[in-house]
């Protein structure tokens, strides 16, 4: 499609930060809104007689249907990421964004007590809602990644920071309940409904009807720095191409071009079939050697084999473990620290993770970009699973400064990980897949998160709330499917480099000059 003008593309951008930030994910500071749940009296119905003296401490029937609610709500956030590429591919960016501002809508009339007429619990449906919605307006602002082809690493990196920002939203809401006003849930979420509305009128008015890019192309230009035709970005000629190209600083100097829409240096066959262009050649041969000969190894693949191959089955298992873990810590946080090192250390925990939680992936995103341009695959992998038993350990210590390091490196640790499952599926799959393999993969990761509901029910009532049992189940599974991970993947290199020799080997004597 051919591009407005600058301003037009300017303004989008900044709208879909603006969304982002405020509904793309307000639902994981679900740590901050639970003090205003249970001073609301939320669920305190369901508390015993005995317990239902004091509405400023939930009891355990209260406390466990509270952290049910982010529970579903995660889950189908998670979830929908499947239905949300399907829809944005076939329908566009502008109806994936219709549908979340209606649902967001729906889930903000819902927890303001506007829909109480209707016969459901306002409160999950409501978060439930919320939920669903986000993933419709975040995921379906990628393709503005190319709306400035030169910036779309910029791009990217604020619409993820405003995405991680926007577990805040309920931070604000705590901060003003608790210092200036104690503001009603149906008075805060009734304002909160100017957020759909605005991102419905953005999209009617502002907002392209059909994607600059897919998801696919998204993602490759993230990782290759080209386009889908394999072209460089606008403005470059490509003369001072080199080898050493950075897969993700391109981003920034990268570029396309090419006469009659066609990329210089590629060739086609005669039915019209593009093959690889030089710059992919170039790029793609730099990628493989970096991410140790496994960039592309299913690329081409049907996606049964792909499904069924040990590098999706071991990565969405390590990816599901590592989605309970950072989930169930989000909803129990409170009670968990409480339990280690006493309910007013517990209390400070909360209120530091609170504000923590939404600046870890601002922090975290040039050091990600560092680790993952300058490490192989099987290393950034290592990496992240050394780091995930470090904050496993610290989780379980009873030790405030210990427990403060573990909160500091979940924050960063969070979109690290999300950023690294969605770099390794791009480069393991290949990027015409990518959104069918990656959204499969956060789908049956999200489904599978209910469990925690079931790891909350078991601390609570046979654990005596003590959450080490579970915590050291959780890590012990990570380093299962963490090492089965890394392990496989070693020695498929291993296969790779000795078949390698041995075409290197066959291929010697053909090359042989006859006297």
């Amino acid at each position: 499609m051919s591009l407005p003008s600058s301003r037009t593309r300017i303004i989008q951008v900044t709208c879909a930060i603006i969304w982002c930030l405020f509904a793309a994910g307000p639902i994981f500071g679900f740590a901050a809104l639970k003090p205003i749940l249970i001073d609301q009296g939320v669920y305190h119905e369901v508390c015993s007689t005995a317990a239902s003296s004091s509405s400023t401490k939930a009891c355990v029937e209260q406390d466990l249907k509270l952290n049910k609610m982010f529970t579903i709500g995660a889950v189908v956030t998670n979830a929908t990421a499947l239905i949300v590429g399907h829809i944005l591919d076939n329908y566009g960016p502008r109806i994936c964004g219709i549908i979340g501002s209606i649902l967001i809508a729906i889930g903000a009339l819902e927890l303001s007590s506007f829909l109480k007429w209707i016969p459901l619990d306002p409160y999950l449906t409501g978060y439930v809602f919320l939920a669903l919605g986000g993933p419709f307006v975040f995921i379906s602002s990628f393709q503005l990644a190319n709306s400035f082809p030169k910036y779309s690493g910029m791009i990217l990196a604020l619409l993820t920071g405003a995405f991680d920002t926007s577990s805040a939203v309920f931070l604000c809401y705590r901060l003003i309940y608790q210092k200036i006003e104690k503001i009603p849930l149906n008075i805060f979420f009734g304002i909160y409904l100017i957020i759909p509305v605005f991102i419905f009128l953005c999209q009617v008015f502002i907002m392209p009807n059909s994607s600059y890019k897919t998801i696919g192309t998204v993602q490759k230009l993230g990782i290759e720095g080209l386009d889908e035709n394999g072209n460089l970005i606008e403005g470059d000629d490509g003369a001072n191409f080199a080898v050493e190209t950075d897969e993700r600083t391109s981003l920034l100097s990268a570029p396309q071009g090419g006469e009659q829409g066609r990329p210089r240096g590629t060739s086609y066959t005669n039915d019209g079939t593009r093959r690889k262009s030089i710059y992919e050649e170039i790029i793609e041969d730099e990628i493989t050697h970096k991410s140790g000969n496994i960039f592309g190894i299913l690329d081409g693949e049907s996606i049964a084999n792909q499904l069924k191959s040990p590098f999706f089955i071991l990565m969405c298992a390590f990816t599901t473990i590592q989605m309970i873990r950072i989930n169930y810590f989000v909803a129990t946080i409170r009670s968990q620290e409480t339990w280690l090192i006493g309910e007013e250390l517990g209390q400070k925990i909360n209120e530091i993770f609170d504000i923590a939680l939404p600046l870890g992936g601002i922090v975290a995103i040039p050091f990600i970009g560092i680790i993952l341009d300058n490490n192989k695959t099987v290393n950034v992998l290592t990496i992240l699973l050394i780091t995930s038993i470090f904050i496993g350990i610290c989780g379980v210590l009873q030790n405030f400064s210990i427990n403060l390091i573990g909160i500091f490196l979940l924050v960063v640790y969070r979109p690290f990980y999300y950023t690294a499952v969605s770099d390794y599926s791009a480069k393991v799959f290949g990027f015409t897949t990518f959104g069918t393999v990656y959204g499969l993969m956060m789908c049956i990761s999200g489904i599978f998160n209910y469990a925690q509901t079931i790891l909350d029910f078991i601390t609570q009532r046979y654990e005596n709330s003590n959450p080490i049992p579970i915590n050291l189940l959780l890590v012990s599974l990570t380093v299962v499917f963490g090492t089965s991970l890394i392990g496989y993947i070693l020695s498929q290199q291993k296969n790779i480099h000795r078949k390698r020799l041995e075409l290197e080997a066959d291929s010697a004597p053909e090359q042989e000059i006859p006297n």
